[in-house]
């Protein structure tokens, strides 16, 4: 018997159908014996309904209602979906986030889980129920209603399993698990058994949609076994676990990440001066935009070029602020391109064998593909290139290092 906390994004709950669908899986967990958290989104397409009323009404809708409209879209979820269970002769329960007491702070639509009392969950876990969570929400301390942003379920279904020591936090999606690259763009991609936490989050910081980076980081700080499934059809999905539960002959590349929502801005000629970088991207960072890859040149005549990516929505406001920078420092000029692709092999394996970048770059060279930045990790390489060969670069890449093949991330020089 193990204890199972299992989460339903909205698409798994995006109609009565569907829901009937989860309530005989979750039937099936409890007749081998296993006790049951189930954790719910809002069915698909609800959020962005709500969404759209409260801005029919308030432009900027205030963020305290937000959070209290936000969270009915779960509350219907829950309280079919435990009728669903009943019909099946389930002893089930309903809880919203707040009737759990999850604790977060008071950032509304953006909250962070601070506590769980786990007391009342425990006693009707013992008396057989089958429990039935809203994600998305807890509460902070004078109990106003919040929400946990983007990923927010996945995120109560990790920490979940966290207080309660689960055996394994189950996260049902539409896809049955995480592959090698998006099978949309390469038709060979394969499905991994297993991938470190590391890689996973590694892969999600790079492109990969499959699971919010905050779960995973949530899940790798407190040692939950995570595994990726589909609501549609049976499988094993793939576990997301720590460095000791994969084979210790880990190849040097588990997967090809890619992201097109990258844009690259240059200053050209600023003095190459200590604290030159801190003017720099200060204002940047002042006006809220993110930073990914940095790259400042050699000197060669006091002046140097610095040059920096950020997301392709924060482009135009990101160009407003270096121009201005790009005055206060008397640089030459503003360089920027917005159809840029940023494609990145992940592996735990990198640490132990040599090379791998060089094949990387040996992969793309043959196929006359431009390398315009280079960003690297232990277990990471990621290189900018034109949006336009990305697809052609995830190819390359996956087919150089053999990823289709069981035995796969391993590339001959």
């Amino acid at each position: 018997m193990a204890l199972l906390v299992q989460k339903y994004g909205g698409t798994s709950v995006g109609s009565v159908e569907r829901i009937e669908a989860v309530a005989d899986r979750v039937l099936k967990h409890k007749q081998q014996g296993d006790d049951i958290i189930v954790v719910v989104s809002a069915m698909s397409g609800e959020t962005n309904r709500l969404i759209g009323l409260a801005k029919s009404i308030q432009a900027a809708p205030d963020a305290r209602e937000m959070d209290v409209l936000l969270s009915t879209g779960e509350q219907v979820t829950i309280a079919l979906l435990s009728m669903a269970l009943m019909q099946r002769g389930l002893q089930a329960k309903s809880y919203t986030g707040s009737q759990v007491r999850i604790t977060t702070d008071s950032a509304h639509g953006k909250a962070r889980i601070q506590d769980i009392d786990t007391e009342s969950m425990r006693a009707d876990l013992d008396d057989g129920k089958v429990l039935v969570v809203a994600g998305f929400q807890g509460a902070d301390e004078l109990g106003n209603i919040t929400t946990l942003g983007r990923g927010g379920s996945d995120t109560t279904g990790v920490a979940l399993a966290a207080a309660l020591k689960a055996d394994e936090c189950q996260i049902y999606t539409d896809v049955d698990g995480v592959y090698t690259t998006d099978p949309r763009v390469v038709d060979s991609a394969r499905r991994l058994e297993k991938i470190t936490f590391e890689e996973m989050l590694e892969m999600a910081s790079l492109g990969s949609k499959v699971l919010q980076i905050r779960s995973v980081e949530f899940a790798g700080k407190y040692q939950v076994p995570l595994r990726v499934l589909s609501s549609f059809v049976e499988g094993e999905g793939t576990l997301i676990t720590t460095d000791g539960e994969v084979s210790m002959e880990q190849p040097a590349v588990s997967g090809i990440a890619f992201n097109r929502d990258e844009a690259k801005l240059t200053l050209k000629g600023v003095p190459d001066v200590p604290g030159v970088a801190s003017k720099i991207l200060g204002p940047v960072s002042d006006a809220n935009i993110e930073v990914d890859m940095i790259v400042q040149n050699v000197s060669m005549d006091g002046t140097t070029d610095f040059t920096f990516t950020v997301h392709r929505n924060d482009y135009d406001k990101a160009l407003k602020v270096l121009d201005l920078v790009a005055k206060a420092l008397k640089a030459k000029e503003v360089l920027s391109d917005d159809k840029i692709a940023k494609v990145s092999i992940v592996g735990v394996g990198m640490r132990s064998h040599a090379g791998v970048a060089t094949s990387m770059f040996k992969a793309l060279a043959e196929e006359s593909i431009n390398i315009q930045l280079i960003s690297t990790s232990e277990i990471k390489v990621s290189v900018i290139i034109d949006e336009k060969y990305m697809e052609l670069a995830v190819r390359a890449l996956h087919s150089a290092f053999k990823l289709n093949e069981p035995n796969a991330g391993v590339c001959e020089a």
